[in-house]
C-alpha cells in the first residue's frame, strides 16, 4: 500500500471484500492497476504487476492463449485465399472506408514517428525529474506511470488523487444523459421496477424531445470477478422499422458495460480521468444505437464500417473536458463544491502531456495487429512475431504497448482483426467533426447537433460512411485537427 492514495487503497480493499480474502488485492483491472503503477512507491511490486498485466494470455496451463491464436490466424489466412485475396488484412479493408492496406499504414507510419519524437520529449521531462530525485536506474515501462505523474505534479500541479473527488459516477453519469439531452433532446427516466441481470445494472427508460419513447438504456458500470475486461457497448435488440404487419418501429434495448472498481458500501466511486473519457466513450456507442433511424435491423446503430463505428464514441468523449459540463457536474464527493477554474486550467494544460506515450502504445498494438494479418507466411510464435516487428520500428521499450497478442481480445475475440488501426482512423473524423461545433462557437450548437443527429448518429449504415461525414461536415476529413488535438504538430 506504500504510496497509494486513499482512493486506490479503498479499492483494493473492496476488491479483496468481493473475493472474501482479508488483504486488499490489487487485480488486473485497468481502473486499479494503472492507478497502483502510476502512485506504488515499491518499485518491485509495480514490476510484478506490469509483468502479470502484460503477461495475461502467455502463462502456461489453462488459459495460455498462444496456440490457439495461431491456429485462429491459420485459419483466417486459409479463409482470404479461398476468397481470392492475397493476405487476410486485404479481405478485411475490403469493406472499409481505407479499403487498402496502403492508407493504413499511411496514416499509421505519420502518426507513428511524431508519436515516437513527442514520447522522447516526455522522457527526457521523466529523466530530469528522476535525477532531481537522485534516482539513478533507467526507466523501466513499469516505472513510466509512476515518474509521469510527478511530472505531472510538478510542472501542471495536477495531481490524480486531487482530481478523482470532483469525478464520483454518479455525477459523471448524469453528465453524459444531460449532455445528450442539450445535443439530442434525449431524457433518461430510471426504471427501478425492471431487474436485470445483475443488481449493479441499472436501467433507464430513454425518451425524447417530445416525450416519446425511444428505447431502453442498460448501464453496468462495475468490475466483479466473473466479467469480461474492459468497456463495451452491446445492444440486446436492434432499432429497426420492418416489423410484422407494419407494427410501430421496434425500440432498441442498448446495454453499456464498463469495468470501474466499486467503492466499498456507503461510499461514492470515484473515477479517474481516464475513466471518464471511457464513460463517455461508450455512452456515444450507446447513443449511436439509441438514435438509430433506419428501416432495417442489419443497418441499425453501430452495424457500419468498422472505421467508422467509433466516430460516434470517440467524438462524444470531447464533451468530457467541456469546461461548461466540467463546471456543471464535476463536484467535490465530499463538499459539493464545483471544481474550480483553476484545476480545469491545470487540466487543460496537462492534456497534451502523456500524448507521446499513449500514443506510442496505441499505435504499436495498431501496427502488429497489420502485420500479423497482411503476413502471407505461417506464424507459430506470436511472442517472438511481436517482438520483431517492434525490434524493426525500434518501438521504445519504455512505452510497451496497449494491448499485446497473447491477449488482444480485440483480434481474436472482438471483430477488430486487421481493424485496431480504426481508433485512429476515427480520431481524425471525431476531431474534425467536433471542429464543425468549435467553428459554430457553441458546444451545444443546435444547427449543427441536428445534422450530427441525422447524419452521424442516426443514418446507420444507411447511408455510405464518407457520404454520411461529407453531408455533416460540408467537405472531406482532414488530418490536422487530430495532429493538433494530440499535440503532435
Amino acid at each position: 500500500m506504500a504510496g497509494l492514495p486513499a482512493f486506490v487503497r479503498a479499492a483494493a480493499r473492496q476488491a479483496a471484500s468481493e473475493r472474501g480474502l482479508d488483504t486488499p488485492v490489487v487485480t488486473l483491472s485497468r481502473s486499479l492497476i494503472v492507478p497502483f503503477l502510476t502512485f506504488s512507491e515499491r518499485r518491485d511490486l509495480r514490476e510484478q504487476a506490469w509483468r502479470a498485466w502484460i503477461g495475461r494470455g502467455e502463462q502456461a496451463g489453462e488459459h495460455d492463449n498462444r496456440a490457439i491464436a495461431c491456429e485462429i490466424l491459420a485459419l483466417r489466412r486459409e479463409q482470404a485465399t479461398l476468397l481470392g485475396f492475397p493476405t487476410y488484412a486485404d479481405y478485411a479493408l475490403s469493406d472499409t472506408m481505407a479499403q487498402t492496406r496502403e492508407r493504413v499504414w499511411a496514416l499509421l507510419d505519420e502518426v507513428w514517428q511524431r508519436g515516437v519524437t513527442a514520447f522522447e520529449a516526455e522522457r527526457a521531462l521523466l529523466d530530469e525529474a528522476k535525477a532531481q530525485a537522485g534516482v539513478n536506474a533507467a526507466i523501466e515501462p513499469w516505472d513510466w506511470r509512476y515518474w509521469a505523474e510527478k511530472v505531472r505534479i510538478t510542472r501542471f500541479a495536477v495531481d490524480e488523487a486531487e482530481l478523482k473527488p470532483y469525478f464520483a459516477l454518479p455525477n459523471m453519469v448524469a453528465a453524459v444523459f444531460d449532455c445528450a439531452q442539450r445535443l439530442f433532446g434525449l431524457h433518461f427516466k430510471r426504471r427501478d421496477d425492471l431487474t436485470a441481470y445483475h443488481g449493479d445494472v441499472l436501467a433507464y427508460e430513454v425518451s425524447d424531445s417530445g416525450n416519446r419513447p425511444i428505447g431502453l438504456f442498460l448501464h453496468d458500470n462495475f468490475s466483479r470477478p466473473a466479467k469480461r475486461s474492459g468497456a463495451w457497448m452491446s445492444a440486446l435488440r436492434w432499432q429497426h422499422r420492418n416489423a410484422a404487419n407494419g407494427a410501430e418501429a421496434v425500440r432498441p434495448v442498448i446495454l453499456n458495460n464498463n469495468n470501474f472498481a466499486k467503492a466499498a458500501p456507503g461510499e461514492e466511486t470515484l473515477l479517474s480521468l481516464d475513466d471518464v473519457r471511457t464513460l463517455f466513450h461508450e455512452f456515444g456507442h450507446g447513443l449511436h444505437g439509441l438514435l438509430s433511424d433506419v428501416g432495417y435491423a442489419r443497418l441499425s446503430g453501430t452495424k457500419v464500417l468498422r472505421d467508422f463505428v467509433e466516430l460516434p464514441s470517440q467524438l462524444f468523449e470531447h464533451w468530457a473536458q467541456e469546461r461548461a459540463v466540467l463546471k456543471q457536474h464535476a463536484r467535490h464527493a465530499v463538499t459539493g463544491a464545483p471544481i474550480p477554474d483553476a484545476l480545469i486550467e491545470r487540466i487543460e494544460a496537462a492534456r497534451k502531456f502523456g500524448q507521446g506515450y499513449e500514443t506510442v502504445r496505441y499505435t504499436a498494438s495498431a501496427i502488429v495487429d497489420m502485420a500479423v494479418h497482411e503476413s502471407r507466411e505461417p506464424i507459430d510464435d506470436i511472442v517472438d512475431f511481436e517482438r520483431r516487428v517492434l525490434a524493426d520500428r525500434r518501438a521504445p521499450a519504455a512505452a510497451g504497448m496497449n494491448h499485446r497478442l497473447p491477449h488482444f481480445q480485440h483480434l481474436f475475440a472482438g471483430g477488430y482483426a486487421a481493424g485496431y488501426y480504426v481508433y485512429l482512423w476515427a480520431e481524425v473524423l471525431d476531431c474534425d467533426a467536433f471542429e464543425a461545433f468549435v467553428e459554430a462557437g457553441d458546444a451545444f450548437d443546435g444547427g449543427t447537433a441536428a445534422r450530427l443527429k441525422q447524419w452521424i448518429y442516426g443514418s446507420g449504415n444507411s447511408v455510405e460512411p464518407g457520404a454520411a461525414f461529407r453531408a455533416f461536415r460540408g467537405r472531406d476529413p482532414q488530418l490536422e485537427p487530430m495532429l493538433r488535438d494530440r499535440g503532435l504538430l
